[in-house]
């Protein structure tokens, strides 16, 4: 279906005391770029995609744009009741959309009052012709996890009596919880026998990335979801993965979700899945994620079967890099071995690279990306909003920024120009 943009100008959204959205027609939506405002163009602009949803921004207020002077104003109080309280709105997108613009908004003083956003993306939101709209794009045409795949009747029914079938098996009673309690797409998929089938597998990481949505310390904000307890075995591992690959429609199978640690610790015990699975058989994909900290253990799971690799980046620059993911034992160039590791074995090798409008299209960031893009060829880049307080991101990585972004349209045009070869998406791709 062709993309539909609004006919006029989005008014801004904001919510009240009792967090109701409203809409305001004094000032037009912005977005935001690192603390920068922007008023988005109409091509900028898309319906809010089913199955995303709204947040209100507790301790913010929104920021607009006054349609007779052209300039940015802050929404201080609301305007149907003068004197009350507002919060600045932002969208969470549903999966195979990416940000071209954050929410714009403004702490409320003292400033130390605001607390830091849980960790999602905040993508600016505002409202036209009786629509949301968010400034964003579809980024992958795959349909893999879009709200009306799934039914979700059907889908209780079939993961119950895979529970049941399989009870023994500690790790389908752990995707278990993920479908059915924390709603994850690639759960769901696997217990509707589809696509790409979540493969969790480490309870510890060698990393304590300030956005880890499995993990966080006491008092920062929650994680969203529960990390897996246990190392399940390699018989378990492959229980699940032998049937999706035989009987799946483009089927993938994924070694590192949210819901676990760092993969590559448990190297011994994928290594040992894939030779099972790959005597059981020859089709699909099998594909880890990973923050690409231990080249010698990827190098030993290339040998035994390994197809595909995701390797998670926040930014090319080692410095930001290191700041957000506190690494411990591990840099970007390991990051940067393992991925030569994959492509020296002809293997596919895709970036997760974590997209915020305003650090990722620095011109800084771009050119540490070209670099890194020119000397090693990733066959693709994933598109992934960070899910992440937009300030305090900026403040863990040290962004001072010496000039403007170059804008999130103007920064992939400048990627797909000069790597041609450059694949962008969402998704892990189904290779066979």
């Amino acid at each position: 279906m062709p993309v539909r943009h609004p006919q006029s100008k989005p008014h801004l959204v904001f919510a009240n005391a009792q967090g109701e959205i409203i809409d305001y027609s004094g000032l037009h939506m912005v977005g935001a770029a690192a603390g920068r405002f922007y008023l988005p163009e109409a091509r900028d602009l898309i319906e809010l995609p089913t199955g995303s949803e709204i947040f209100t921004l507790p301790v913010r207020s929104p920021v607009g744009l006054e349609p007779d002077s052209g300039d940015f104003a802050l929404l201080a109080e609301n305007p149907f009741q003068p004197g009350d309280p507002v919060q600045a709105v932002a969208a969470f997108m549903a999966p195979a959309y990416t940000a071209l613009y954050s929410a714009a908004f403004v702490k409320q003083e003292p400033v130390a009052k605001a607390p830091l956003l849980p960790l999602f993306a905040y993508t600016a939101v505002g409202w036209a012709e009786g629509k949301f709209w968010v400034t964003a794009f579809r980024s992958d045409a795959d349909v893999r996890q879009d709200a009306n795949q799934f039914n979700l009747v059907a889908l209780e029914r079939r993961t119950k009596k895979q529970l049941k079938r399989l009870s023994h098996n500690r790790l389908v009673q752990h995707l278990g919880t993920c479908c059915l309690v924390y709603g994850c797409p690639a759960a769901r998929n696997y217990f509707l026998g589809r696509w790409e089938a979540p493969l969790p597998c480490s309870p510890v990481c060698n990393a304590a990335c300030a956005g880890c949505i499995s993990l966080q310390p006491s008092g920062c904000c929650s994680a969203t979801q529960e990390r897996i307890t246990f190392v399940p075995s390699s018989q378990e591992i492959a229980e699940i993965a032998v049937p999706h690959l035989r009987k799946a429609a483009k089927p993938v199978v994924s070694f590192g979700q949210g819901c676990e640690g760092e993969p590559l610790l448990q190297a011994q015990v994928m290594e040992q899945a894939i030779r099972l699975i790959r005597k059981e058989t020859s089709r699909g994909t099998i594909n880890l994620n990973t923050n690409g900290s231990l080249p010698a253990a990827v190098e030993r799971l290339a040998a035994a079967g390994l197809d595909a690799i995701r390797l998670s980046l926040n930014s090319a620059q080692p410095e930001h890099h290191h700041r957000y993911y506190q690494p411990k034992g591990f840099t970007l160039n390991e990051l940067c071995t393992s991925l030569d590791i994959m492509k020296d074995a002809g293997r596919h090798v895709s970036l997760n690279y974590f997209i915020l409008p305003g650090c990722t299209d620095d011109p800084r960031e771009f050119a540490a990306l070209s670099r890194l893009l020119e000397r090693h060829r990733p066959d693709l880049i994933q598109l992934r909003n960070l899910n992440m307080d937009p300030d305090y991101y900026r403040q863990v990585i040290g962004h001072r920024p010496d000039a403007p972004p170059m804008g999130m349209r103007a920064w992939l045009q400048a990627l797909k120009s000069r790597f041609p070869w450059l694949r962008f998406g969402y998704y892990n791709p189904a290779l066979r």
